[in-house]
């Protein structure tokens, strides 16, 4: 009897232990479920997400020729891709200087000269001035002193006033006195044809002797001056600040044989069209190739109004052009004093 109510006390509580699980369950469900309901209705009642807006990236049209006659630019993405590989690169760059080729094949150096003599001295009065300046002042310091032993002979206040329309004209007198006495001392009045011979002359730097080599000597060099600096960096063909180190990583790009209408077609194209403050993207024929477009005016009717010598109807910077240039439909700028 005892053996069967010890059975019967163990049955009710593992009856009741069923229950209590049972009951413990039960809850844990509905909890489960309440839960469920809150979040859906979170969910139903809680405003969409708004998708990040889309920025507008300003491209270039395809063709250039097409915003010259006053179309619109076409909407096609032709930003070169930051990841850029460097066979991209090299491909890009010469691309641009075959296409500045066929916008300026008569491309030359805007400094009048005659001879080496006349360009290396013309090439260090262009400092800090404009070519044009410079063509309109030479003609008077080279009819009086036509040689380096004339201008090495020179009287200093003379010639100072002679190149005062140039700006700096004491330190630029005298730079040029001094190169022509090294001239006459030290290489028989001739300019020499070689770099470590050429910038040992005073106020001629990298730039300069490049200058001669190229125009005057037919040697290949590249002219790193601010217009070729602006232009590259914008072309992202260099990150490079030094003008050495422009010079180099440029140089590097391109064929030897390139090097000297390269810095003619990047250098006209400079003050043309893509110009420091206000670049006419509208009227760039390579703006499908430039990462940089849209920084300037994108309206071509606008653009056309920004180009600035023959590419606008005006005259050139030299008072003797090429040839070429006359038959391209440039005209020849005006003597000093003439407007």
């Amino acid at each position: 009897m005892q053996a069967a109510s010890a059975k019967k006390a163990a049955s009710a509580k593992k009856a009741a232990s069923m229950k209590k699980a049972a009951s413990e369950k039960k809850t844990a469900s509905e909890k489960k479920t309440a839960s469920a309901k809150k979040a859906a209705s979170a969910k139903k009642t809680a405003p969409a997400k708004k998708a990040p807006a889309v920025k507008k990236v300003t491209v270039a049209p395809k063709k250039a020729t097409a915003r010259l006659k006053g179309t619109a630019p076409a909407r096609t993405v032709v930003h070169p891709p930051s990841g850029e590989s460097r066979t991209a690169l090299v491909r890009r760059a010469r691309r641009i200087n075959r296409e500045l080729a066929e916008v300026y094949p008569y491309a030359h150096p805007e400094l009048d000269f005659a001879n080496p003599f006349q360009l290396v001295v013309a090439t260090v009065l262009s400092a800090q001035t404009t070519d044009l300046r410079v063509n309109q002042t030479t003609p008077a310091l080279f009819a009086k002193y036509p040689t380096p032993e004339d201008l090495a002979a020179a009287n200093p206040e003379e010639v100072e006033e002679i190149l005062r329309p140039c700006g700096f004209f004491r330190a630029k007198t005298k730079s040029v006195i001094g190169l022509s006495k090294a001239l006459a001392e030290n290489f028989g009045g001739e300019v020499p044809g070689r770099l470590e011979d050429l910038v040992k002359l005073p106020g001629v730097g990298r730039k300069t002797a490049f200058v001669v080599l190229g125009n005057a000597f037919g040697r290949p060099g590249i002219t790193v001056d601010t217009h070729f600096q602006r232009l590259v960096r914008r072309w992202q063909w260099t990150a490079e600040t030094d003008p050495d180190k422009i010079e180099a990583a440029v140089g590097a790009l391109f064929p030897k044989s390139d090097w000297t209408d390269l810095s003619h077609h990047v250098i006209w194209h400079g003050r043309r069209i893509c110009h420091a403050r206000k670049p006419a993207c509208g009227a760039c024929p390579i703006a499908p190739l430039c990462p940089a477009y849209g920084e300037g005016e994108t309206d071509p009717e606008k653009a056309k109004k920004l180009l600035k010598y023959e590419k606008g109807g005006f005259p050139g910077q030299r008072l003797n052009p090429p040839q070429a240039y006359l038959d391209a439909g440039g005209k020849p700028a005006p003597p000093l004093g003439a407007g």
